[in-house]
């Protein structure tokens, strides 16, 4: 392209190397022309494969097809012929690897389980097919099958298609499994009956759920994924993902999942590890084929039929559930040939010195522009570390194409903060530098905490800022110095957080009222124990235990935050910042949100300049009702005083009592 591409022209520091910005945009355009016959048939057509290949059944026959250019015989297997090999049962190779075979419409039936029995040279094996939409584990042999899912009557949506609300994106991570008081594994039923009702009255309007494609282990979280088209049984049916995917659509709740295709379980008989007795039919050669951090395997993008299939992927689960879009999970360790690992990213060289993975980088592009073909109001965030320039740009101007991306500076800063400093020395500066540090043509999902920060082995900012306490000290009448220091810091963290996104906020489950246990999945270190892989509702339910002041923070700040216009495209305005007091304040449309961070030191008309006018308090992190002292009277408004030299400016000096260590929202009328 000769013209300047408007990600470069946003930001003149990369002009350097718009060479490589273009070149990377140019690549894309002809991996794009390659792949559909430089235009014969349409990026959709070629994302269409999971319609083809898998098990379908019409009225006349069921047909099942599968690529597995290394194989020389393949037999379907399983409960239909008694796990046999039988010549009507066995798959014809087609021709450009693709394997196929027809049978009458009572041979095989809804549930039956099913394999592959693969024959390659040098040896065969049993195989879960590749585009097996339900896959099932025997819970006494712990061994995995393919299912036949064909029900009678299959679930039919009633919600018609939403337009997920974004302005602003509110997101509930979630994770069905472990969203039950019970120690076991929670349903989608038990889902969408008890916890999508919570979600709601919390005001949050999109969920993202974790642990969707299925995974051999339950402690990987979901992200070592064998089975790609099939959501995860342990959860229930397809048809019940289907019915809480419905119910939150009802609810006006968008409904986005991790997506996992930075890597894959290295699982042979569940997964695609040796699929054909090929270990590289889906995956890099050489050193580049295992990833060295994760324990997994890494896709060889470069590959059509790759990109085909992962591109059928992200088709599949939006046409077929509805998902609203994805959070594109390990995206830094699929655009770096060293995932990332041991680099500083300090300065744009880094981000153009070669080490990117161009076939890539590509598929992420791709992925995004089809995404958004497919469903125009869908929602694609990208979760990456290293803050390569253009991953949220549209793909028109030569970014990625991604909708947001995960500012993941953040929670990283308040582990530091919360870990590093003494409360005297927490700086207002530094907070606010944090929070608002972005590029500006490219929205964020800001967080002050997600899934990562509650796994075992790290801490949630609960437990940093109160620890053993919350074991002894939460319930109400008995609170501590310790407990009371976290509970306003918990909030103030929140709402410093939430207040200054511009593009959209997440919170994990059960941290909105600090959740006191990690999360620990059964695993023989801990006796295969369900115990903390639990979220304990009860906690919050209870009125007589502190919990539930952090919950209903949580709710009362997402309706301020929701009640100003659109304040996630609104300009942060800083007023005031003093670091020796650690008092900040800043305005977002017509809402000031004021903050001492001082641990001892509360102010009496402490003055800083705004729009001359009254204002009304809309949250105190110090009511009673959040749990905090109670310290001003929240129903008195506020008028600037007048001051003849800033009076031409329409300013005037905003004079107010701020408690130690204490926030508050307010909210202005001329």
């Amino acid at each position: 392209m000769k013209a300047e591409l408007k990600l470069i022209k946003n930001d003149p520091w990369l002009r350097p190397y718009s060479d490589a910005i273009k070149g990377r945009y140019d690549y894309a355009s002809a991996k794009e022309k390659g792949l559909t016959g430089g235009g014969k048939i349409s990026l959709m057509d070629f994302s269409g494969a999971y319609k083809y290949f898998g098990l379908h059944k019409d009225k006349t026959k069921w047909v099942i097809r599968e690529w597995a250019p290394n194989a020389e015989k393949i037999f379907l297997t399983g409960t239909f012929n008694g796990w046999t090999e039988q010549p009507e049962y066995e798959l014809k190779n087609i021709g450009n690897g693709i394997w196929e075979l027809e049978l009458a419409p009572e041979a095989i039936h809804h549930e039956d389980l099913y394999k592959f029995h693969i024959y390659w040279n040098g040896g065969h094996g049993e195989r879960i097919p590749v585009w097996a939409d339900r896959v099932v584990q025997d819970e006494k042999t712990a061994i995995f099958s393919a299912q036949v899912w064909q029900p009678e009557h299959p679930y039919k949506f009633k919600t018609k298609h939403i337009k997920p609300s974004r302005h602003p994106l509110l997101i509930y991570e979630c994770h069905v499994g472990m969203a039950q008081d019970k120690e076991g594994v929670g349903t989608y039923n038990e889902f969408r009956e008890s916890v999508l009702p919570r979600i709601a009255a919390d005001g949050y309007n999109c969920i993202q759920i974790m642990a969707i494609q299925e995974h051999p282990y339950y402690g990987s979280f979901g992200y070592h994924v064998s089975s790609f088209f099939a959501p995860s049984s342990r959860f229930g049916t397809p048809d019940e993902l289907k019915r809480l995917i419905d119910k939150a659509h009802s609810m006006n709740i968008a409904v986005i999942m991790d997506i996992v295709h930075s890597h894959a379980v290295k699982n042979e008989v569940e997964g695609l590890g040796n699929f054909a007795g090929d270990p590289c039919q889906f995956f890099c050669k050489g050193n580049r084929r295992e990833h060295p951090a994760w324990d997994s395997l890494c896709f060889d993008y470069g590959k059509p039929e790759v990109m085909r299939f992962l591109l059928s992927n992200c088709r599949y689960w939006l046409e077929e559930f509805r998902f609203d879009g994805f959070r594109f999970d390990g995206v830094t360790s699929m655009i770096y040939y060293s995932h990332g690992l041991g680099e500083s990213f300090c300065n744009y060289d880094n981000y153009y010195n070669g080490n990117q993975d161009g076939e890539a980088i590509a598929y992420l592009t791709l992925a995004n522009k089809l995404i958004h073909e497919v469903n125009p109001d869908a929602i694609t965030i990208a979760e990456e570390v290293s803050g390569m320039p253009g991953l949220a740009a549209p793909y028109k101007d030569g970014g990625y194409g991604f909708d947001y991306r995960m500012a993941m500076n953040i929670p990283d800063y308040w582990i530091k903060t919360i870990k590093e400093n003494k409360d005297e020395d927490w700086k207002p500066s530094s907070m606010f530098w944090e929070v608002t540090n972005r590029r500006k043509d490219e929205k964020t999902i800001s967080y002050a905490e997600s899934h990562d920060q509650a796994l075992v082995g790290d801490k949630t900012i609960i437990f940093r800022l109160i620890d053993a306490d919350m074991y002894w000290h939460m319930r109400k009448g008995d609170e501590n110095f310790t407990v009371e220091r976290g509970l306003a810091l918990h909030k103030m963290i929140r709402l410093l957080t939430a207040s200054t996104i511009n593009g959209g906020y997440l919170n994990f489950m059960g941290n909105e009222f600090g959740h006191p246990e990690w999360i620990d999945f059964p695993r023989e270190g801990n006796g295969w124990s369900y115990k903390y892989a639990r979220r304990q509702w009860n906690l919050v339910d209870d009125k007589s235990l502190c919990y539930h002041y952090l919950g209903d923070f949580d709710k009362d700040m997402l309706a301020v935050i929701k009640k100003a216009r659109s304040i996630d495209t609104s300009e942060v305005q800083e007023l005031w910042h003093d670091d020796n007091d650690q008092v900040l304040a800043y305005m977002r449309r017509n809402l000031i949100f004021v903050f001492n961070f001082n641990p001892v030191k509360s102010f009496t008309d402490y003055g800083f300049l705004a729009p001359q006018g009254k204002y009304k308090v809309l949250l105190d992190t110090d009511s009673k009702l959040y749990g905090g002292q109670g310290l001003n009277d929240d129903t008195i408004e506020h008028f600037t005083n007048y001051d003849p030299l800033y009076a031409p400016q329409g300013k005037g000096w905003l004079k107010l009592y701020l408690p130690a260590r204490s926030a508050f929202v307010l909210q202005f009328k001329k």
